[in-house]
């Protein structure tokens, strides 16, 4: 939940040079009830809180440093995450880290993860669609989603699309309208909400106008960042 919530500050909108962050990218590990570490990949393989593993190949942890990291939420595994258990690897993972790479964001500094674990899908020939996860499976992982920014501590967590802002901020807004507010995590992270990366795939003239808007999302969110590791808060 959140305990406040405040308005942009358009300075960020301002080119970056660096975040300045740890880089090492390490998988998820540890005991799921030691705040210390984040949930293992075989602590959420096994999760049965929901029925989404009974057609998913893996649980997908989360990836990156395991403490006071930029954290980044998306929805939930693709059909390549599924495949291969890492978060972000497939299509929208590509047009994550273009937009990373522009946005001067050294991936091996942040740490990626869903909101929901296991891949959501429906058959469509040969293909596994994506299907959005139901409330109910949403808040069945909250609390992998609790655990891991309990064991992060980030300063700052960016929610990727409607999905991962629902779970952070438990409430329902559009993204347009989340986007203009700051939110405060009951952690104390800050909450930035943008587009989830499979929007642009899925834009096609509004594409290059939801990119810029990423973008500078992914800024205000690094530049805050930036000032609170500089503040040591």
């Amino acid at each position: 939940m959140t305990s406040s919530t405040h308005r942009h500050d358009t300075r960020g909108d301002r080119d970056l040079k660096s975040t300045r962050m740890e880089s090492g990218v390490r998988s998820a590990g540890g005991n799921p009830d030691n705040p210390a570490h984040p949930p293992s990949a075989a602590a959420i393989e096994g999760c049965r809180r929901c029925d989404l593993w009974r057609r998913a190949t893996h649980g997908v942890p989360g990836e990156g440093p395991e403490r006071g990291a930029l954290m980044l939420v998306g929805e939930q595994p693709g059909d390549a995450e599924d495949r291969v258990g890492r978060p972000f690897v497939g299509p929208a993972g590509a047009v994550l880290n273009e937009l990373l790479s522009e946005a001067g964001i050294n991936r091996a500094g942040v740490y990626v993860t869903n909101a929901v674990k296991h891949f959501k899908w429906e058959p469509r020939g040969k293909r596994r669609l994506h299907r959005r996860p139901s409330v109910g499976e949403i808040r069945a992982c909250h609390d992998w989603l609790t655990q891991e920014i309990a064991a992060v501590l980030p300063r700052v967590i960016v929610a990727l699309g409607a999905t991962a802002a629902r779970s952070l901020l438990q409430r329902v807004q559009t993204i347009d309208s989340l986007r203009q507010e700051v939110s405060r995590h009951s952690s104390g992270a800050w909450i930035y909400v943008t587009y989830h990366p499979s929007a642009l795939l899925r834009a096609q003239a509004d594409s290059t106008r939801l990119r810029g808007i990423v973008l500078s999302d992914l800024r205000r969110a690094v530049l805050q960042f930036e000032r609170l590791a500089q503040e040591g808060t």
